[in-house]
């Protein structure tokens, strides 16, 4: 049966896709169904938990178009999980003794929404799926299709996630200007820390943009500006194992011959380590409400500088992460291609009421489809053994020899 009323959010972290998504939900129905009512819930699944919503009118739908021009979200996101009930009651969602599934599938009932549109990661797929089979064990038909939101570019089966590329690109044009920093301080190590909790797909891509960055980028060897002050000398990501002592003993010989160090570090990469050691002094590890270590609070850039800066005889040592401006930036020409095809394909799904997370599926030859909600997990390692990373490595003078990988999924 055609949908009478379609509603969209978005939540979890930042992307650069949330507003181009929307502007290309909104104009798509404009387009091919204009009959369809549209909503937003403020604030990802909070709104939905308070029927907070923004009616899409004619006046919205003729402005939709800017939203491609902004980064963030202007119908903002939330970190709330359905299933996590105690979470629910503690920010004051739901009431003590209420269901969250339920509060929502009866918010939802109300305002008449037949599709629901969510844009977000694997934790936003997976609890619309929570809420989908929620509605359909109560006998109401919703029809749930997901966009793939995350710069970790890392949901299961999907090739690439909506906005990763500009996240790279953006992270890439952060350190052009943290890099300058070499140069503030004799003995200067650098670290910046890239987003990416259990996948180091960013980390590495930010390292080959920043890369081919510099590789057009003009230089004065004989006044000090030369590409090897400048260049990136490690990068660690969580997929990789870490032999510390020697990566110590080759960037030591780095800083006394380059007089600088400069490191791309996955926010993932060395958390294990560091949650044993607060676990071992008895400290308590903060946690999310999906269960996710807090990777700001545990500070895996400091860990590293701390494990490094004596062992390279570094005399200061910076620390730059440039996830929340890469996050916050609106799509490039790359990921706006992507986003407005994933679009279309979802008001096509919705027409038909076919339920998934729209994406390429590497399941199934990279195919534009709508996979279905149970095959979608996060979590999916960076391949390492992909040859632009092998090359990137040989080109910042990393031995995979040193530093061996741990996964060659992909």
């Amino acid at each position: 049966m055609r949908p009478k009323k379609v509603a969209l959010l978005t939540a979890g972290g930042l992307a650069p896709c949330l507003s181009a998504s929307i502007a290309g939900l909104i104009e798509r129905y404009t387009q091919i169904a204009g009959d369809i009512q549209i909503i937003c819930y403020r604030g990802g699944y909070k709104g939905l938990l308070l029927g907070d919503s923004i009616a899409v009118g004619a006046a919205e739908r003729a402005t939709a178009g800017v939203l491609r021009r902004h980064g963030g979200s202007p119908i903002g996101n939330s970190r709330v999980k359905l299933t996590n009930v105690k979470d629910c009651v503690k920010r004051g969602l739901v009431k003590e003794g209420q269901n969250p599934l339920q509060v929502a599938a009866e918010q939802l009932v109300r305002d008449g929404v037949d599709v629901l549109h969510t844009i977000g990661g694997d934790d936003t797929n997976t609890t619309a799926a929570d809420l989908a089979a929620y509605l359909a064990k109560n006998n109401y038909q919703l029809t749930v299709i997901g966009l793939p939101k995350t710069i970790d570019n890392d949901v299961v089966p999907i090739r690439q996630s909506l906005g990763a590329w500009t996240a790279a690109e953006q992270g890439a044009l952060f350190f052009e200007r943290v890099v300058a920093e070499h140069g503030a301080n004799p003995r200067m190590l650098i670290i910046h820390e890239v987003m990416g909790r259990n996948c180091g797909w960013l980390t590495a891509a930010t390292a080959q943009a920043y890369h081919a960055r510099l590789d057009k980028t003009e230089l004065a060897p004989g006044l000090g500006l030369t590409r090897e002050r400048l260049a990136v000398h490690g990068v660690y990501l969580p997929e990789l194992s870490l032999d510390i002592a020697a990566e110590a003993a080759r960037l030591k010989a780095v800083m006394d011959r380059v007089g600088n160090v400069n490191l791309f570090i996955s926010e993932g990469a060395g958390v294990e380590s560091i949650v044993a050691e607060m676990t071992a002094k008895g400290q308590e590890v903060p946690r999310d409400a999906f269960g996710h270590v807090k990777l700001d609070a545990v500070n895996p850039g400091k860990w590293f500088g701390d494990q490094f800066s004596k062992m390279l005889g570094a005399e200061k040592v910076l620390v730059q992460k440039s996830g929340y401006f890469a996050r916050a930036a609106p799509a490039n020409t790359e990921d706006l291609a992507l986003i407005q095809r994933c679009c279309e394909h979802a008001v096509e799904c919705a027409l038909r009421r076919e339920s998934g997370v729209v994406g390429q599926d590497e399941d199934r030859g990279d195919t534009l489809r709508a996979i279905e909600f149970t095959r979608i997990k996060g979590g999916k390692p960076f391949d390492v053994g992909v040859a632009w990373f092998g090359e990137l490595l040989r080109g910042v003078g990393q031995p995979m020899g040193a530093i061996a990988a741990s996964s060659g999924h992909h």
